[in-house]
């Protein structure tokens, strides 16, 4: 599973590699029919001394093409003016090493990303021209924007990059609520697994918010009862009332003027019991050193 909104944009491509030939032509970039695309080793580096590490790479292979093609992708956030460098290394290296042509895809969140990484990168002097990179870009100006939850339940890989590369855009919302009725009616494995991907990949806590509350709303269709995203839901809603429980025990005693030990504040926000943490807020009230919140008065 994904750790950061930035993997997210480039390790989709992993869970579904034939996502570029559904996604790339709809984007208006033109891709070959595909018989099979593997990913690769994605690490570029020589015997020494920099590390060199394209985000993900795949080998395409095509019909009456042999050896097939390279599809290096690169997931930006912001532009970044070492990246050019970095970009034409990669290609270099893989054409060296693969003796296959590569193709440099980057996926970015924003237009602004999107139009600078389009730009050519041109190599040599004014006189000469030694070498000119082509990336193609993936954005929220040539992705589209899936708001209809039928549409999205049909290529769920499809609507979850929808939804990452719309991010920042005001019509967001529209395209989280499809997705997220799209994944009730799939089985529950496959939707808490996209589920999770979607949430970890959004990145922005807002954005992160709102997809939690989207899929609070649509728990109750999915599939049966007690399913793996309502237990995550449920379980969600429960540790935030045990946190906000726990912040009013320290909050009384910092109003009331009692010095709060860290041990103490460590033994509060960690109780996992509501019953425990309301126990503590009564007291909270009312004791005199921050310890008295665990003793049990006397004749209990």
């Amino acid at each position: 599973m994904v750790s950061t909104a930035h993997e997210a944009m480039h390790r989709i491509f992993r869970e579904d590699p034939h996502l570029f030939a559904r996604v790339l032509p709809r984007a208006g970039i033109p891709f070959p029919e595909a018989t099979s695309i593997e990913p690769l080793d994605t690490d570029l580096t020589e015997i020494r001394p920099v590390e060199r590490r394209v985000d993900s790479l795949f080998r395409v292979h095509t019909e009456g093409e042999e050896g097939g093609f390279l599809l290096a992708v690169e997931a930006q956030g912001r532009p970044d003016a070492d990246k050019p460098s970095s970009w034409t290394y990669y290609l270099a290296h893989l054409y060296a090493k693969y003796r296959l042509p590569p193709i440099l895809l980057v996926v970015c969140r924003d237009k602004t990303t999107a139009a600078w990484a389009a730009e050519p990168i041109r190599i040599g002097r004014r006189v000469h021209t030694s070498m000119v990179v082509f990336p193609l870009v993936l954005g929220p100006g040539n992705l589209p924007a899936i708001t209809d939850p039928e549409e999205a339940a049909g290529d769920l890989a499809l609507a979850v990059l929808s939804a990452l590369a719309h991010a920042k855009d005001p019509g967001h919302p529209a395209i989280l609520d499809a997705l997220a009725a799209a994944l009730s009616g799939v089985e529950r494995e496959q939707a808490y697994s996209w589920a999770e991907f979607t949430e970890t990949g959004l990145g922005d806590a807002r954005a992160r918010t709102l997809w939690r509350e989207l899929l609070s709303t649509y728990t109750l269709r999915f599939p049966g009862s007690g399913t793996i995203i309502e237990e995550a839901i449920l379980k969600g809603r429960e540790e935030g009332r045990e946190k906000a429980r726990a912040e009013d025990i320290l909050r009384v005693l910092r109003v009331r003027g009692i010095e709060v030990p860290d041990a103490v504040r460590e033994r509060v926000g960690s109780c996992g019991d509501l019953d425990v943490l309301g126990t503590w807020l009564d007291r909270a009230v009312t004791v005199g050193s921050a310890d008295e919140l665990f003793v049990e008065p006397a004749g209990a």
